[in-house]
């Protein structure tokens, strides 16, 4: 009986012992506490509040430089899940560094944390200029969303300091004058100012500034223009009407405005069609059937343009670089400076995710604002390049 209570006693030991060498086995190695996790929303909108801002980037990063991101929607809303804690929450719109806000927001687990209105209002960070024109002003809708430019005159853009200033410059359809002695100088300083990442929006015969000619383009090959003839050629051949059901074929944008389809109408005669575009430098994001209306490119760059610093993008502290989530999409986003390093040793790298990482945008659209008439959801596309260049 002595011996079999013996044997009884040294099994359970082993048991007890194996068993618990075991869990703690399962707990060290394989058992990883959830990360507590809550959600913060709320709308973007216009810096005056206006315009519901759709396609805005909202996104957040926790210790280990870990994105955690959504989308507005078209109605500005948004809902963004992270760890809980302490975070600075960033909205951004194109690439972050012309328009961009920053919230301190602290995040509750299980718990959705509304943003007020009046701190997720997108603001305006870069330095921003027209030339005003004839037919359009692109200037009304800018400033109908809150924001501020400048108005220079054609011959500032021969002045390659004065241009500098600025990040964005509008050229307005009927701003550019017959050919004159001086284009040279206008030309080259606005390649100079996309090269070293400066932005443009050039609308209808404003081609004329890309591409060449007096006021507008009437032919293919014109002289002039700092866009090479290969990559684009635009013919004033268009006439007045409405082309019903375009398509937009950019998903971002589609995403943002909420419609895929539109009609545009031209009040005016000898409009710019697109007569050729490289497909491998332009993007495509408004088109009628096969023919483009809108395009956009971050793809040129001239290797010989003298270096210049550029606007208030330069030097106030940000970088704009290529984020790698992990099981996802690359994202162009725009940073601190003093946050590099870490998001360096994760992998990412500097300048934007596509096109060449010294360029700024060039947005050409066929259609303006038609400073005498009303133009519809066009004017919605309006907002959306303003807010992305």
């Amino acid at each position: 009986m002595k011996q079999l209570n013996f044997f009884l006693i040294a099994a359970m030991i082993f048991l007890f012992i194996g068993c618990n060498s075991n869990d703690t086995t399962e707990v060290n190695e394989t058992t990883t506490p959830a990360t507590p996790m809550g959600k913060v929303s709320g709308k973007v909108l216009s810096k005056n509040g206006a315009k519901e801002i759709g396609g805005a980037l909202v996104f957040t990063f926790d210790e280990n430089s870990k994105m955690y991101y959504a989308y507005s929607g078209a109605n500005g809303e948004f809902t963004l899940e992270a760890p809980e804690g302490a975070h600075i929450v960033s909205i951004q719109t194109g690439n972050g560094s012309n328009f961009r806000t920053e919230v301190n927001v602290n995040i509750k687990k299980n718990e959705t944390t509304v943003l007020d209105n009046t701190v997720t209002k997108l603001n305006q960070v870069a330095n921003m200029a027209y030339v005003k024109g004839t037919y359009d002003d692109i200037e009304s809708i800018v400033t109908g969303l809150g924001y501020t430019l400048t108005q220079i005159t054609y011959n500032d853009l021969k002045v390659m300091s004065t241009i500098a200033q600025y990040d964005v410059i509008f050229l307005n359809c009927g701003s550019k004058p017959g050919i004159t002695a001086d284009d040279p100088a206008v030309y080259n300083n606005l390649s100079t100012f996309v090269s070293n990442g400066g932005s443009l929006y050039a609308s209808d015969w404003a081609v004329a500034y890309l591409t060449g000619g007096g006021s507008n383009s009437t032919a293919c090959n014109m002289a002039g223009g700092f866009i090479p003839d290969t990559k684009l050629c635009s013919i004033n051949t268009g006439v007045s009407g409405t082309i019903n059901n375009t398509s937009i074929t950019d998903v971002n944008l589609a995403n943002a405005l909420g419609f895929n389809t539109l009609n545009i109408h031209f009040d005016l005669g000898s409009w710019q069609k697109i007569n050729m575009y490289d497909t491998t430098f332009w993007d495509v994001m408004v088109k009628n059937n096969n023919e483009a209306l809108m395009i956009k490119t971050n793809k040129y760059h001239d290797p010989n343009a003298t270096q210049v610093a550029i606007g208030n993008s330069s030097t106030n502290g940000w970088i704009t670089i290529c984020h790698n989530p992990s099981g996802s999409n690359p994202v162009t986003i725009t940073i601190p400076q003093s946050s590099w390093a870490a998001h360096q040793a994760h992998g990412d790298s500097m300048g934007a995710c596509n096109g060449s990482s010294n360029s700024g945008n060039i947005f050409y659209t066929a259609f303006h604002n038609h400073a005498s008439g009303n133009i519809g959801n066009s004017g919605l596309i309006l907002q959306y390049i303003i807010l992305n260049l």
